[in-house]
């Protein structure tokens, strides 16, 4: 247990985000101080759905946090959502995801949580109450006080880092440019070695089919990647690459690396969603503080009526109270 709460943000009000909050609160495998962030209202109506119904309790500071068993302590952030359509598109809930965020960002930033683990948000919605970020890494690289950062998504066979996140894959491949290979590479390393790793093996994905095949299909690999690859070994990071993007991750999942840094997000995103939605863990990497979430969306299809599977959330919960723990030297 973090001596500090752990905290939560409830997502999206009309998706999946309170039910599986809760539902991770109330497993039995999940055991600390955490307090979530969002609307009382809306998580009373959730606590509904569980076999179980957790109790809840208003807290107006961090400091109230009890972490006790049974009862989910909620701090209220942002202004109160009524009538809420669940599995619809809402600019109110929009507002109001982020501004969960925002307030477990400040939470963050002045250490009075230890951590922020963010239940899903919707983009359309985010758009619609005029909040210009794509999503979540957007707005916590902004807003969370570090000069740069990349995503990683990981489950217990897969670690994966992108070059380039939320964008058309045209942009992408602009945005693909040595400064962003550095990046990536660099923030691989250091993520993967949270993990306990002390010389992490980086895999560079290929941004071409066959990684260009020598030059045939673009020269990204020749002119950007490979020069990047070769400046990381230089200090000192053990990358290599690039490598085909159609095999570098089965490559990785027998062994032979320990991360694996994608260019867009599709090429890095699909092999671990393929392994399991339920297994998925998103990692912000570049952050003066931990940050996780689950590795899927609001799932708006099947809000509202207690279905909701909460095992990629509990996943996100737990790798956070461990990446605190390794922060703290634990």
């Amino acid at each position: 247990m973090t001596a500090r709460p752990i905290a939560i943000t409830m997502g999206d009000a009309a998706g999946i985000g309170p039910e599986i909050v809760l539902k991770t609160l109330a497993d039995p495998e999940v055991s600390g101080r955490y307090v979530v962030i969002g609307d009382v209202g809306i998580l009373e109506k959730a606590a509904k759905l569980l076999p179980e119904p957790v109790r809840l309790r208003e807290i107006a500071d961090v400091g109230e946090c009890r972490g006790e068993a049974g009862i989910a302590d909620v701090l209220p952030a942002g202004a109160a959502l009524q009538n809420v359509e669940v599995g619809a598109v809402s600019a109110a809930c929009g507002q109001a995801a982020f501004d969960y965020i925002r307030a477990g960002i400040e939470l963050a930033r002045a250490g009075e949580v230890a951590a922020i683990v963010t239940a899903p948000i919707h983009k359309e919605a985010l758009a619609r109450a005029g909040i210009r970020y794509p999503g979540h890494t957007e707005i916590l690289a902004d807003l969370g006080g570090a000069d740069t950062c990349a995503m990683m998504l990981c489950n217990d066979e897969l670690r994966v880092t992108l070059v380039t996140i939320h964008c058309s894959l045209r942009e992408a491949v602009e945005r693909a440019d040595f400064a962003a290979q550095m990046s990536a590479i660099r923030l691989a390393n250091e993520g993967t070695m949270a993990f306990g790793i002390e010389a992490p093996r980086v895999a560079v994905a290929g941004l071409n089919p066959h990684a260009g095949e020598g030059g045939l299909f673009g020269r990204e690999e020749i002119e950007i990647i490979a020069p990047a690859v070769e400046a990381a070994r230089a200090e000192g990071i053990d990358a290599t690459g690039p490598w085909p993007g159609d095999t570098v991750f089965m490559q990785a999942r027998n062994g032979a690396f320990d991360v694996v840094v994608a260019q867009y997000h599709d090429q890095g995103l699909i092999p671990v969603k393929y392994l399991g939605l339920d297994r998925g863990v998103n990692i912000t990497l570049g952050l003066p503080f931990v940050r996780t979430s689950p590795d899927h969306g609001t799932a708006f299809d099947i809000a509202g009526k207690g279905i909701a599977e909460h095992a990629s959330m509990k996943a996100a919960v737990l790798q956070a109270q461990r990446l605190v723990e390794a922060r703290n030297g634990v």
